[in-house]
């Protein structure tokens, strides 16, 4: 349930936060190229190729490899700092993409364009999860209950900031594929990934402190997924993951198959409007139901409104469709992001942020492999079976396993190691 009546905080007193806008402008010029990413592949390689399952695997290799390697990032951001990680990581990604581009071009043989997948998916440079991670060290100066209700508005706002990167990104990487050149996407990516991801670097003051044995910190680094709620919520993530890739390669696959190739941009865009819009009205209610429920409630109408796909063969249909999967994505998302602030300490965020964006890059990765195959033998409609098949999975596994995303009853002095409470069920 909701109230539009609180004295939660809402966008406008969180976008006053002292520094916000330092990161908030370079971070979302950096997580630009995020969404362009797979779609940038599947368009390149297919056109090289003429096929989409070659240029799903393709994609899920660098989905795979992304999935693996950003925990480990994130471990590193906790450890060393942002900027230390991200200025290697935006140079190497450049870089490897440059490389994927030039060999899918050359007519390379699959072996290779996968070699040139790994260090791609690898250095995607995790700005999502890092600009999570500031918004909780600058709010975490805010004392008592308003640090938490800011913290949510925080969540609903990255959704809605890494939804609006979904409705440009695969519109953009889309555009400039069809209408400039099939590698004008991926060029486009590594541009902005580049200049991006080094004006972010750039800003030091709000980055998290750095937490290890030499700032006196004697509690050893515990890896976010010990912590059972985590484990859950990769899970859960990993559906989300299946309905992006299984929506990006179906729906370019259906969009060639009806002869309008052109309006894949616009039912993808569509789809992500969804999201983007849902995300926008979560951080603007004031809920009453604890962050659990509502996770629950919105992974049910997403396995329900994705479970309709397959069926549907009309644009007009698959628009209406599609804007009712994308609605229903951000409440899971932003409930999912909102439990890791109270599940997880401080000292192992940025990680767990990375688990949750490496699990939704690795359902993704598996979505393009799987719907690009049933595509190329079956047709554009059995694609969209694997959202369904991956939203229905991941809900039976948190009804299953809900009691593991109890928050526990303890305030940041607790994160300090000040006292210990016993956990208790919040929904």
């Amino acid at each position: 349930m909701a109230s539009t009546v609180s004295d939660r905080p809402g966008y406008g007193q969180l976008l006053r936060t002292p520094g916000a806008w330092t990161f908030l402008l370079p971070g979302f010029a950096a997580r630009q190229p995020f969404a362009m990413l797979t779609i940038g592949i599947v368009l390149l390689v297919q056109h090289t190729t003429g096929s989409y399952g070659s240029a799903g695997s393709v994609a899920a290799v660098t989905g795979v490899s992304m999935a693996l390697f950003a925990p480990q990032t994130g471990k590193l951001a906790d450890r060393l700092g942002q900027r230390a990680v991200l200025l290697p990581g935006v140079l190497v990604h450049a870089a490897s993409v440059s490389a994927l581009t030039a060999l899918a071009l050359a007519d390379a043989p699959l072996w290779a364009l996968f070699v040139a997948a790994v260090p791609t998916g690898a250095s995607v440079p995790q700005i999502g999860p890092m600009v999570r991670a500031r918004w909780a060290a600058v709010l975490g100066a805010t004392p008592g209950r308003r640090a938490s209700s800011l913290m949510s508005t925080a969540a609903a706002f990255e959704s809605v900031t890494d939804e609006f990167t979904f409705v440009i990104g695969p519109v953009l990487a889309t555009a400039l594929c069809t209408g400039v050149h099939p590698a004008a996407g991926l060029v486009a990516e590594a541009g902005l990934t580049l200049v991006g991801g080094l004006l972010f670097a750039a800003q030091r003051r709000t980055q998290p402190s750095v937490r290890n044995a030499a700032s006196g910190t004697s509690r050893p680094h515990t890896s976010a997924l010990a912590v059972p709620g985590v484990r859950v919520l990769a899970v859960a993530f990993l559906g989300i993951g299946a309905v992006f890739g299984g929506m990006q390669v179906s729906l370019t696959a259906f969009a060639e198959e009806i002869g309008r190739p052109g309006a894949n941009g616009l039912l993808y865009g569509i789809f992500a409007a969804g999201n983007m819009l849902s995300g926008i009205a979560c951080g603007a209610i004031a809920w009453r139901s604890g962050p659990r429920r509502r996770l629950m409630t919105g992974y049910t109408a997403l396995a329900l409104t994705a479970s309709g796909l397959w069926a549907v063969h009309s644009v007009p249909l698959l628009a209406g469709l599609g804007l009712l999967v994308g609605l229903s994505i951000a409440p899971a998302l932003i409930s999912g992001y909102t439990l890791v602030d109270a599940l997880v300490p401080g000292s192992a965020r940025t990680e767990a942020f990375t688990w949750l964006t490496g699990s939704v890059a690795l359902g993704q990765a598996a979505a393009v492999t799987v719907a690009g195959r049933l595509a190329d033998a079956h047709g554009a409609s059995t694609g969209f079976v694997v959202p369904l098949v991956g939203t229905v999975l991941a809900l039976a596994t948190l009804v299953t396993l809900r009691s593991r995303l109890a928050t526990p009853a303890r305030d940041r002095a607790v994160a300090r190691g000040i006292g210990h409470r016993e956990p208790v069920t919040v929904d």
